[in-house]
């Protein structure tokens, strides 16, 4: 008597090196490819990111054949109900490790009763909870973290592709709703969806910019990131397919690369071991941090978002923003100084709006992100870290070209002098909106009145 299987898809689009697909091959002889848009995940997650993963839907289903199943609803309730439908004997899905995500497989496993829901693999590396201190707790700090990573490893890439398992075709199923469009003539242009366009995107980088990738890649007017951020959001390729091209090379690039992909392993285990984090401190005695509130804050951020502040890499940042949904990890910093040191508004806040507008937003990455800088995170010496944004222009936007880029209205002023604008703002360019040394004393003697 035949078997089918349901591969539940979610953070995990692809075909290449998904280990649910050997699962499902093993327990199954065909199996329903299902993904649930649920509006627990798209209410919080702003329309870039939606759109972007409604194109990458629609990559999946055309390399499934228009086989991917796609319905709406709470998943405690429509995995069942897929389940029913089509007589499926287990459900395979890649593990969640995030507060919600872990909530509802526990939900869901429960609602099916006696057919096991089976997790194989992770979005990471390394999955949250395996790399831990001799004592068997978590790492704090991310350097002995990153040792204990590479110390750790990682398994090699999972053969699988299109033909792995065979795809039932759901066309005549009750509860197939189309995938939404992602077209939005207001939002910002999306980079190409789906697997393809994520190993293309990996392969090109790889080959033309990766081995200057050490030294260039904290400057934003170069455009020496691998922007696989995407990607890597929704699993439309595994860190481990970078990790095994980056094997065997000890170069500064290829250890800087690694290091940067055990960064997102390392905030996904902290938030897997501390949920709380999603929405408050690391350090909790950041929670008696006093913090600007009012007309004033609200008018402040407003600002801070528009990219209206009067520092020019500031403004330059939060425009990248609004017409990409994407920025430069370097700015991201910048930016997040600025918010919670110079205009002293609480990290939830920026972190929120970033949720918001980024096509890469990841929960554990943002959050933790922000906390870094906010001074409240993984960081031995954090709050004194305050960043003057016109020395970091400066330094990191040497020539001035990613301001002049983002700001046109500095597009008339020469050089580096478009960061510190000794002559005064042009006409249509704001004053700064706080004196930088006044506001970087202001956060700092809050810091010391915590206890």
């Amino acid at each position: 008597m035949s078997r089918s299987a349901i591969v539940w898809f979610r953070r995990d689009l692809r075909l290449f090196d998904l280990p649910t697909l050997l699962s499902a091959a093993d327990d199954a002889d065909s199996a329903v490819a299902l993904f649930v848009l649920d509006d627990a995940l798209l209410g919080p997650s702003g329309g870039p990111r939606q759109r972007f993963l409604f194109e990458c839907l629609r990559a999946l289903d055309d390399d499934l054949g228009g086989r991917l199943l796609v319905v709406h609803g709470d998943p405690v309730e429509a995995v069942p109900a897929v389940v029913a439908e089509f007589g499926g004997a287990s459900v395979h899905v890649s593990a969640d490790h995030g507060p919600y995500g872990a909530r509802r497989d526990e939900a869901v496993a429960g609602a099916l009763g006696a057919v096991p829901l089976i997790r194989s693999g992770s979005p990471y590396a390394v999955s949250p909870g395996r790399v831990v201190k001799s004592d068997g707790t978590p790492y704090r700090v991310f350097t002995p973290f990153r040792r204990a990573w590479l110390d750790h490893g990682w398994r090699a890439p999972a053969d699988t592709g299109a033909g792995t398992v065979e795809w039932i075709d759901p066309a005549r199923s009750a509860l197939r709703v189309p995938i939404p469009s992602a077209d939005d003539p207001t939002g910002p242009p999306l980079p190409p969806a789906g697997e393809s366009a994520a190993l293309r995107r990996w392969q090109e980088f790889r080959d033309d910019d990766l081995a200057g990738y050490a030294d260039d890649r904290d400057r934003p007017d170069l455009d020496a990131t691998s922007r696989l951020s995407p990607y890597l959001k929704f699993g439309c390729i595994h860190p481990r397919t970078v990790l095994r091209d980056l094997a065997g090379r000890s170069d500064d690039a290829a250890a800087t690369l690694r290091s940067e992909l055990a960064w997102r392993d390392f905030y996904a285990d902290v938030l897997h071991h501390r949920p709380d984090t999603a929405r408050g401190n690391y350090n909790h005695r950041f929670d008696d941090l006093e913090h600007d509130t009012g007309a004033d804050a609200d008018r402040a951020f407003e600002a801070w978002a528009q990219g209206r502040t009067g520092f020019p890499i500031v403004d330059a940042g939060m425009r990248q923003l609004l017409a990409e949904g994407w920025m430069h990890n370097r700015v991201r910093m910048i930016v997040a100084s600025f918010l919670t040191k110079d205009l002293h508004v609480p990290w939830w806040r920026g972190a929120r709006h970033f949720m918001q507008r980024l096509v890469d937003g990841d929960l554990a990455s943002n959050q933790h992100g922000w906390q870094w800088t906010a001074g409240c995170g993984t960081d031995a010496a954090p709050y004194f870290r305050v960043f003057n944004p016109t020395a970091q222009g400066e330094k990191f936007d040497p020539t001035g070209e990613y301001v002049r880029r983002w700001v046109p209205e500095l597009r008339g002023v020469a050089g580096k002098r478009v960061h510190s604008l000794p002559d005064g703002p042009p006409p249509g360019y704001p004053e700064p909106i706080v004196d930088h040394a006044h506001e970087r004393r202001v956060a700092l003697d809050r810091y010391r009145r915590i206890g």
